[in-house]
């Protein structure tokens, strides 16, 4: 067996909500880290004291009992596992992994046990469920009622709200003697549970601080187990137990300071969530500090971390005292430096300006919003090109959940520290052949793009080449668009257009100006051809009309009866009705209904094909006479419109006109008649 066990996938149950991570049983400590907040949790194997294996809703879980009163509770382990743990805690913990079986009787009725921060309801003797009393929030009694009210995970799906236990009356005497049983479970609950009391003086209190997130100024009153900000409008308090990690760092003017602390959960305010709590300080305030403890309780309470007095910078001053009491290090910048010498890179994120901070393990964007991202969540970072200009870029990081935060306008010069500091790192780079190529810092300084290879760039030159060759082809299709430059040379105008191109040479070869004036060929216009439109087939007024489909050929046919069944239906009710009747018929029913009229449709275009010979004959003279009248009409110039005198004196002469061609065209009709008469082969097997 080696020294080490671990497991993935293993989840542990904060107010309401699971949070994966991954669990180490090692030789000297039990350690787990959350894989959403990166909280490290570790128990020293010496003060390990019970472990007992239970089934839970997800899988098989532990259960470890420290000797300071303190339970870990961790889920999501296979059955197979057992055996393996078991055997590891005998050989190096010497604690014997004990399986506990849960009551799942459903009852309401047992007795309670107060066991470290755990409140446990049995029946027989046998669990049935717990209470993490550090997840309560108040604690409040009635006659023979104790309820207990919980804090509010907005991660949670469900939530609970709060819990009633119905405490019996004790004996007289005993009560007599000492408080009552519903007392003495109120108190038990309060001693364990997270309930806020503002009780006692502070231990300090800093007036009139700045702070970022949430806006505005506060006083910050620091008392042993939480956090007290009081501003004009809002107060807040923050219990140490739920602050993640304390950061400090420079502004980039060198002339202020941040304090930011990580919280989780984060303090709300109505809709709002503040996960970052901001601070900015200026280096040239100071302060002189004394603790409202005596120097033994000071010394007893905090081990030389704290004095009763001290003095110092203001940004100081309040993290040292925040590190003493939240027990927590604070993060510092490392030794990445930027272009300009400081240790942070201006840039925007969504819409606001500010600074990132790449830091020994993890990034930190200040101020608005805030972002932290461990070097554990990124799964990889990007360089882009600027969206704006040439003179920035974009940085990416892309993360293991998918979400992608895109910080840009970073400067140029800026880019060569960054590319070695993630490279340093070992993060996955998604560009990196590109961006390899624009590494040198001699490059960086320079306009010029020439001598880089870009892939971005070379894309766009071939996206420009193709649309200049589409233009030149739009150029040469519609040459005759082009307008006539009088600034043209004449030589290359003659060649080009004028038929006498020897003409208007030996023009140019005399001297004389007015002479080629006179001499020099207009050039000729360019005339555009018109599309001529496309000949529609007539219309045949007379053809039948297309058959209607076969719903509504079977509507028609049946709405009286549908009347007839539901007297005083309105229209919209009929055809309601109709249409669930429609789609009751089967298939072939369907397909009969429209039979009839397609075949009558059929009949009569096969009997107007046969009688269609001379009517076709006489469209087309029609349309041949026509044509020639409107291109006499177009070649003469003469006008559609006309004076009523020439209409009065050419009319007798019309009406002769048309006596004559009816006439002519008599035994014309006759023949035409004949040959209608017999139709086509061809028509009659049509259809």
């Amino acid at each position: 067996m080696g020294d080490t066990l671990e497991f993935s996938d293993i989840y542990q149950e904060v107010k309401g909500s699971w949070n994966d991570g991954r669990l180490r049983f090692g030789r000297q400590s039990v350690v787990y880290k959350s894989s959403k907040t990166g909280k490290v949790d570790s128990i020293p194997a010496a003060e390990l004291s019970q472990a007992q294996w239970r089934r839970v809703c997800l899988g098989q879980g532990i259960k470890l009992t420290t000797s300071t009163g303190h339970i870990y509770k961790y889920d999501g382990f296979r059955d197979t596992d057992f055996e393996k743990i078991s055997e590891y805690f005998k050989a190096h913990y010497k604690v014997e992994l004990s399986e506990k079986e849960l009551c799942v009787k459903g009852w309401n009725w047992g007795t309670t046990k107060f066991s470290g921060p755990l409140l446990s309801f049995e029946v027989n003797d046998s669990p049935a469920f717990e209470i993490p009393l550090a997840s309560v929030s108040q604690c409040a009694t009635g006659k023979n009622e104790v309820t207990l009210e919980f804090h509010q995970n907005d991660e949670a799906e469900v939530s609970l709200m709060e819990v009633r236990f119905y405490v019996p009356p004790g004996d007289t005497a005993t009560t007599e003697e000492g408080p009552e049983p519903v007392e003495v479970f109120r108190d038990s609950v309060l001693s364990k549970a997270d309930v806020i009391q503002a009780t006692g003086d502070a231990v300090c209190i800093f007036k009139e601080l700045q702070c970022l997130t949430p806006r505005g100024r506060y006083d910050i009153r620091i008392y042993p187990s939480f956090l007290h900000l009081h501003g004009k409008t809002f107060d807040y308090k923050i219990p140490y137990t739920t602050v993640l990690r304390l950061f400090l760092l420079p502004h980039k003017d060198q002339r202020q300071m941040f304090f930011m602390i990580s919280l989780d959960p984060p303090i709300k305010q109505g809709q709002t969530r503040y996960h970052f709590l901001i601070l900015l300080f200026s280096k040239e305030e100071d302060l002189s500090l004394s603790l409202n403890m005596t120097e033994e309780e000071v010394e007893k309470r905090y081990g030389g971390k704290l004095s009763k007095n001290m003095s110092g910078s203001l940004y100081e001053m309040v993290g040292r005292v925040m590190k003493a009491l939240v027990n927590r290090k604070i993060t510092v910048p490392g030794n990445f430096l930027g272009h300009s010498g400081t240790q942070c890179i201006t840039c925007s994120y969504k819409a606001s300006s500010g600074l990132l901070y790449p830091l020994e393990r993890g990034f930190v964007y200040i101020h608005k919003p805030p972002v932290h991202l461990r070097f554990e969540e990124v799964s990889c970072v990007n360089f882009a090109r600027g969206t704006t200009t040439t003179r920035s870029f974009d940085f990416e990081i892309e993360t293991k959940q998918g979400t992608q935060f895109t910080f840009s306008s970073i400067e140029r010069e800026e880019y060569g520290k960054l590319f070695d500091f993630v490279t340093a790192k070992k993060l996955s780079i998604k560009n990196r052949g590109f961006k390899e190529g624009l590494k040198g810092k001699d490059d960086m300084l320079e306009d010029s793009d020439e001598d880089q290879h870009d892939a971005y760039l070379e894309r766009m030159k071939e996206e420009g080449k193709i649309r200049e060759e589409a233009n030149d082809s739009d150029d040469s299709d519609g040459e005759s668009d082009e307008s006539f430059n009088p600034g043209e040379e004449e030589d290359d105008i003659a060649e080009e257009y004028d038929s006498k191109a020897s003409a208007s040479d030996s023009s140019a070869e005399g001297g004389d100006s007015d002479r080629e004036k006179k001499k020099r060929p207009a050039k000729k216009a360019k005339v555009v051809k018109e599309k001529k439109p496309r000949k529609k087939k007539p219309k045949d007024s007379g053809a039948p009309k297309r058959p209607m489909s076969a719903y509504f050929l079977w509507l028609n046919a049946s709405r009286e009866s549908i009347k007839a069944e539901h007297p005083g239906i309105s229209i919209t009710e009929i055809s309601k009705r109709a249409g669930e009747m429609w789609r009751e018929l089967g298939k072939e029913q369907k397909v009969v209904s429209g039979m009839g009229k397609r075949r009558r449709r059929r009949r009569t275009m096969r009997e107007r094909k046969k009688k269609g010979g001379k009517s076709d004959e006489k469209n087309k003279k029609g349309a041949s006479s026509g044509g020639r009248e409107r291109e006499r009409e177009r070649t003469t110039g003469i006008d559609s419109f006309k004076s009523r005198e020439f209409i009065s004196s050419e009319e007798s002469s019309s009406e002769s006109d048309r006596g004559k061609g009816k006439r002519k065209r008599k035994g014309s009709d006759e023949k035409e008649e004949e040959v209608a008469s017999t139709p086509p082969s061809s028509d009659s097997g049509s259809d």
